[in-house]
């Protein structure tokens, strides 16, 4: 791909609409516009300081995955709880190696060889079989050959080799899983390791998602040529499940002041507001004048990224509320940045991490400094190479679509060359 395909939109849309000399002319003119690491650390300082402990729900261990552990789990025996052999072989003295060796027996998983290994015996062995009594080191069947009840080898002694011994993995009583992690499939499988068949995990948070404008229709409708279909309730409701949120999409306020009010006003109602759209400088974006005359603070009314600069955080009636950007890529970069983490702590998460990689580029790329961007991409399957994709702008959902990573531009570097790193933030 060369360079002027992606990158021409992307110089259009900076060239017209960031201008970080000029004063801020949004509404909360006394509002500070951050830095994206600052703002940040901002939203993440302020949920944990500002979250009650989730209620706790007791769920069937099929149901977990994907929910936050409320308490920790701890081991309800020595694991191992045996002395475990971890190759298919010969359960042998390693004072007998190398050397000729008598099968007296065999065992495999999940039965016990009932005498004990003596002097230059040896007694075959299955993956995952006790260790027999007076035995301490495993001879891989591809190293050893057996004939007529003799095993040869020549392998050296080597005590402990191929050998998990009980408790090696954790002891009992001890911790195995901590509160506040989000459980996936290998803590899923520690879980029933530990014979634990129902799982306390914290209740998930309620999220209302309200999107803003007279453009906007139901996504069943038949839009005019000025209007668009309602993306943004569906993108956001299916981020906010993946966050570990309840999403609840409210009706479309329209662009007027009493509208507008009432649904914020329902919205409150939930755990977090997720605003879509009316948070600009417009003459009719009413979000903002009607969060302040509901007492609204305003912890920040903008970050310098793209897209998704005039993103809003703030509270109000002890709620937090997040004014995503009504375009469809800013509403997901920013949700991602910013609402993501807020849903994953109030859902009890005992922390949020950005998952970013580093990646070679493909092409050479090029941006206007100033600004943290956050641009569609393609990471290659082994996560070494990444392309950026053609865009329109903030707009243009379906080259998100075709993308399954954000390009990270440093907002302190102009360009990049191809096979230069560069950071990735994965979907």
């Amino acid at each position: 791909m060369a360079l002027g395909s992606f990158a021409c939109p992307i110089r259009s849309e900076i060239n017209t609409r960031f201008q970080p000399k000029l004063p801020n002319t949004r509404y909360n003119r006394n509002v500070a516009i951050l830095e994206f690491p600052t703002a940040r650390k901002l939203v993440i300082d302020t949920f944990l300081a500002h979250r009650s402990t989730p209620e706790i729900e007791l769920i069937p261990l099929i149901d977990a995955s994907g929910r936050v552990l409320a308490q920790s789990a701890t081991a309800d025996r020595d694991y191992q709880p045996f002395d475990r052999s971890v190759r298919d072989g010969f359960a042998i003295r390693s004072i007998d190696l190398p050397g000729e060796l008598r099968v007296v027996g065999e065992v495999q998983a999940g039965r016990v060889f009932a005498g004990d290994v003596g002097p230059g015996q040896a007694v075959e062995i299955m993956t995952g079989a006790p260790v027999p009594a007076g035995a301490d080191q495993i001879v891989m069947v591809e190293h050893a050959e057996f004939d007529a009840g003799i095993m040869r080898t020549t392998r050296p002694p080597c005590p402990g080799e191929f050998i998990n011994y009980k408790g090696c993995e954790s002891k009992s009583g001890t911790e195995v899983l901590s509160a506040g992690i989000r459980l996936n499939y290998s803590s899923i499988a520690v879980l029933a390791t530990i014979g634990q068949e129902n799982v306390p995990v914290f209740r998930k948070p309620k999220v209302a998602i309200l999107a803003t404008g007279d453009e906007i229709v139901p996504v069943g409708s038949q839009p005019e040529p000025h209007q668009i279909r309602d993306s943004n309730s569906y993108s956001i409701a299916a981020q906010v499940l993946r966050a570990g949120g309840i999403p609840h999409i409210l009706p479309v306020a329209k662009d007027n002041l009493a509208q507008t009010r009432a649904l914020i006003e329902q919205a409150l109602d939930y755990d977090l507001v997720l605003l879509s759209g009316g948070v600009s400088a417009g003459k009719y974006d009413f979000v903002e004048p009607v969060l302040a005359a509901l007492g609204a603070e305003f912890f920040f009314d903008g970050v310098l990224i793209q897209p998704g600069k005039p993103l809003v955080f703030g509270r109000v009636r002890d709620k937090l509320y997040f004014g995503l950007p009504g375009n469809p890529a800013s509403t997901m970069v920013t949700f991602e940045l910013f609402a993501r983490p807020a849903i994953e702590l109030l859902a009890g998460q005992s922390h949020s991490h950005l998952p970013i990689v580093e990646a070679k580029l493909t092409v050479p790329f090029r941006h206007r400094t100033g600004l943290t961007r956050f641009l569609p991409a393609v990471l290659s399957s082994a996560r070494a190479n990444v392309t950026p994709v053609a865009w329109q702008g903030s707009g243009d959902v379906v080259a998100q679509a075709r993308a399954n990573c954000f390009l990270i531009a440093d907002p302190n570097r102009e360009s990049w060359q191809a096979a230069d790193y560069i950071q990735v933030l994965l979907q």
